[in-house]
């Protein structure tokens, strides 16, 4: 049994549909099992709730096998660490309880280099938290997702312009969230590996931001142009939208330590190198969202 969380999130619907394909038993924790569709929730078992929540944990873990774990930080969390680490608290207690043998969860690169680097930070010391419960544990490390840009797409169709905090020069790796997916579904479905791991998904290829917006412009067929902004206008649009203090903040510093390197400290290795271009990544996921 394959313990699913976030199954109608960008990534962990993407998990869940692979797992479903090759036919693996799943059971999934949602707030709303409502917005799974139809045809999916007839076939796996569903524990409505948060998986934040004890109650929930433990139903949904017991004589679970393996446990797919992602946080969607909630953006008006009071701090970082209430966020990500004491929301997991729970499903740690649980692991252990459960005995649960292995644990899939999506985080950030940067172990060993990451300071006051926000939700980066965060995210590793929540996975420092899941590897001290003596599960076996494969941590998913990356950086920037190219999906991301879905969030701008609006500005980029109507104004041809999308925005970072990010010098336009500097490559990085990027990945798409498909390979997220593959990666995790792989991890999960393979009794065979123990311990604790770190698992870079790099993507192919390192980008700067004029080359992601040079690409943009010859799949959409019209110009795309990147424009710099400064972070407190980053802390301030997310202030706007609702955010708290903290979590503003923390995307700030995390968009700084990324602007001094952060991404590119991992070195890519064929293992940690994904299929997903960031042209393919246009042409079938950016291109058809919307009309341009």
């Amino acid at each position: 049994m394959i313990v699913v969380t976030t199954p109608t999130g960008q990534i962990g619907s993407q998990v869940l549909g692979t797992l479903l394909e090759s036919g693996e038993p799943v059971r999934v924790i949602a707030r709303d099992p409502a917005r799974l569709p139809d045809h999916v929730r007839e076939r796996v078992e569903v524990v409505k709730g948060s998986h934040s929540d004890p109650d929930v944990i433990d139903e949904a873990f017991t004589n679970a096998d393996a446990v797919f774990w992602l946080v969607a930080a909630d953006p008006r969390a009071e701090s970082l660490e209430a966020a990500f680490v004491d929301f997991t608290r729970p499903a740690c207690e649980a692991f252990k309880k459960q005995g649960v043998a292995r644990v899939v969860g999506v985080s950030a690169l940067g172990r060993g280099v990451a300071k006051n680097a926000g939700h980066v930070s965060a995210s590793l010391a929540m996975d420092d938290l899941i590897a001290g419960t003596g599960v076996s544990y494969r941590a998913l490390t990356m950086p920037t997702f190219m999906d991301n840009l879905l969030w701008q797409a609006e500005s980029i169709a109507n104004d041809g312009v999308f925005f970072a905090p990010i010098s336009g020069d500097r490559k990085a790796p990027l990945c798409a969230t498909r390979d997220i997916a593959a990666a995790a579904a792989r991890l999960l479905r393979d009794p065979s590996w123990h311990g604790v791991a770190d698992v870079p998904v790099l993507g192919p290829e390192d980008l700067s931001q004029n080359d992601l917006a040079e690409i943009m412009s010859e799949v959409l067929g019209r110009p795309v142009r990147y424009q710099r902004v400064p972070l407190d206008a980053v802390r301030a649009a997310q202030l706007e939208r609702g955010w708290s203090e903290a979590m503003a903040q923390g995307m700030a510093d995390m968009m700084a330590a990324k602007e001094a390197g952060l991404d590119n400290v991992e070195p890519r290795t064929p293992e940690a190198t994904t299929p997903t271009t960031f042209r393919q990544w246009c042409e079938e996921v950016l291109k058809p969202s919307r009309e341009w």
